[in-house]
């Protein structure tokens, strides 16, 4: 029967129908037996089929030899899926480990630099805070200071109390007594008193102020804060009182001109 039989072909797929057709070309290839009589006797010999001689396939589904080849085919196609499925679930399992080894590297580095930032703000914050305090410090000194520097009259009490406020500040002895009982002999109390008369006047450096202080005493003894003034008061004091403590100890020792 020819392979176009009905009831012999039609139960195949495309897949067997081709590994059928292949193993039938072999046979048809191979050695085949036919009986031919010789010199009359009845022997059989092995004859190879001419290249003219049409060879018939019969396939029978139901076969054992049918079955056992559609089995093979179907276990080795099962076998090359089940590869294929493996291989890419080893490749989804790479892929999803490479994705969260990134993520975590990410995210350790995301949390670094938000550490990084806290820690930098932090020590900003610090900083600040240190500064803000020293300059609230310096500010409330600074209040201490105006509120404890007394409001001096504009008079020689007010001007010998300012003064002897400016000498305690450097160090400068002296006292009440015995600034006022110079002054009122060298100038009267006149901030303004100068002498045109005596040595100094003649070599052109005339005493002047409250203690009649020549210009060439006054620049060497100033003290820093009072005013470069001959005729201001206070400074004019203080110049004096510094000048005094170093030649004669102090203001209260000057009993004469000095």
């Amino acid at each position: 029967m020819s392979a176009n039989t009905p009831g012999h072909s039609r139960g195949l797929k495309k897949t067997h129908k081709a590994t059928i057709a292949g193993v039938a070309a072999l046979g048809a290839a191979a050695l085949t037996l036919s009986l031919v009589s010789g010199n009359g006797s009845t022997e059989t010999e092995p004859q190879a089929l001419s290249g003219t001689q049409q060879v018939a396939w019969s396939y029978d589904a139901s076969s054992p030899q049918a079955k056992a080849l559609a089995a093979g085919i179907e276990a080795q196609q099962s076998t090359i899926g089940l590869k294929a499925k493996q291989e890419a679930e080893a490749k989804a399992k790479a892929d999803a480990k490479a994705k969260a080894a990134a993520k975590a590297k990410a995210d350790a580095k995301a949390k670094a630099a938000a550490k990084a930032k806290a820690e930098a703000k932090a020590k900003a914050a610090a900083k600040a805070k240190v500064a803000a305090k020293k300059r609230a410090a310096e500010k409330a000194a600074a209040s201490r200071s105006v509120a404890r520097t007394p409001v001096f009259a504009n008079n020689l009490d007010g001007w010998i109390r300012e003064a002897l406020y400016i000498m305690d500040k450097h160090d400068i002895p002296g006292t009440y007594n015995g600034l006022h009982k110079n002054i009122m002999r060298e100038s009267s109390g006149n901030p303004y008193a100068i002498n045109n008369w005596d040595i100094n006047a003649i070599n052109g450096v005339p005493s002047k102020g409250l203690l009649q202080v020549i210009y060439p005493t006054f620049k060497a003894y100033h003290v820093p804060g009072t005013k470069f003034d001959q005729y201001d008061p206070v400074a004019n004091i203080v110049a004096a009182a510094n000048y005094a403590a170093d030649r004669y100890g102090s203001i209260d020792n000057v009993n004469s001109a000095y």
